[in-house]
């Protein structure tokens, strides 16, 4: 029976069984039956490596996620991460946004927050701070102004193997927009299907739990961000998990899964302009390249033509000063190309394999990587 836990927002069946799941039936990743909720082998950059060598051991071991989720340009941000966990991922962006930034993590399963909050003060001096920039909310990704988070407050959003947990994709996404500043972006990694799921499949509580039963069929992704106010979708990076387990395997039949990154912003819409922009270089972890997405990398003081909607994220969001706009010689003009071509991240899984580019992070693929979905 649902019960009340947070006010004017009740529990759903899967909400109850995603918590057992994550808060009683795992106690370490290995307890996973497959590879959708464990991130890539492949090590993440240096700088990254070592913020997360600073988290607490206990905090690592119980976190489930499907990926590393570390958007770009993070010093002073506002960060909130939807389904934060153990809090692996708020204690790693803590250290990046700096004392002056703040990372607020909300997730429904106790169980989880306590282990986070157990160690606030443990990470509060190991980076050297003054007081703490992080802090953790019980609540639903369905349901974000309700647990008192405002509206119009965060610069990023993440969410790793989070959204395909929710029985309602679209109002996590409208909760997610709502709280987003004009500008801000929602970062995150999940899981999607090559189909919409069978009923028994969506109904199995261990393929739910396991990140799958509830995965999105990726076209469906695109029409509820457009739908909710988001700009279209901008695929990152993408990679298959495995799913070993034989008797899963036969449940799910020829349905195939992706672990992909996606990008989308809170920006004004109607851009039909192309534009050529320069990158200024100095981001951390990509002073030199930019990879933005599957489509765009960026070097340092070269000259690349965008299409409209690209050219409007760059010149509305937090990456504004770290472009040039119409340099010498260039300029913005009315173009056919108003949109980013639509990937499919599938044969972009494909073609990082093929390549031997296994994605570390979904906002670190490697310069071919970036490059070989155009």
């Amino acid at each position: 029976m649902a019960h009340n836990s947070q006010k004017g927002f009740s529990d759903s069946s899967v909400h109850v069984d995603v918590k057992d799941y994550y808060g009683k039936r795992l106690q370490k990743t290995s307890d996973l039956k497959t590879g959708a909720c464990v991130a890539p082998a492949h090590p993440p950059p240096t700088f990254v490596r070592e913020a997360l060598k600073k988290v607490h051991p206990e905090v690592t071991a119980k976190y489930y996620g499907c990926g590393l989720v570390v958007p770009e340009c993070l010093e002073g941000c506002r960060i909130l991460d939807l389904g934060c966990g153990s809090g692996r991922d708020c204690y790693m962006l803590s250290l990046l946004v700096g004392e002056k930034g703040h990372v607020t993590g909300i997730d429904m399963t106790e169980a989880q927050l306590e282990v986070a909050r157990k160690h606030t003060d443990y990470h509060t001096k190991e980076f050297g701070y003054k007081k703490p920039n992080v802090s953790f909310v019980q609540g639903y990704i369905e349901a974000l102004t309700e647990t008192g988070l405002e509206k119009n407050t965060f610069d990023i959003i993440i969410s790793n193997c989070v959204v395909n947990l929710s029985p309602d994709k679209k109002q996590v996404l409208a909760e997610a927009y709502s709280v987003l500043k004009d500008g801000g972006e929602l970062y995150f990694s999940d899981i999607y299907s090559s189909g919409r799921l069978t009923e028994e499949i969506k109904n199995h509580k261990v393929l739910w739990g396991e990140c799958l039963g509830g995965a999105l069929w990726w076209k469906d992704l695109l029409q509820l961000a457009e739908e909710v106010g988001f700009s279209q979708p901008r695929l990152v990076t993408a990679s298959i998990p495995a799913v070993d387990d034989k008797e899963l395997q036969d449940i799910l039949g020829d349905f195939k899964f992706v672990s992909a990154t996606y990008r989308l912003f809170k920006v004004p819409k109607g851009n039909n302009r192309t534009c050529q922009v320069m990158y200024n270089g100095g981001i951390t972890g990509a002073e030199d390249v930019f990879h933005f997405d599957c489509q765009y990398t960026f070097k340092t003081n070269q000259v690349v033509e965008v299409d409209g909607e690209a050219a409007c994220i760059l010149t509305h969001s937090r990456f504004a000063e770290d472009f040039t706009f119409q340099p010498p010689g260039g300029s913005c003009k009315p173009c056919d190309k108003s949109k980013a071509d639509i990937v499919d991240p599938f044969e972009l899984a494909l073609r990082l394999t093929s390549k031997g580019l296994i994605p570390a992070t979904g906002g670190c693929c490697s310069a071919k990587s970036a490059d070989c979905c155009k």
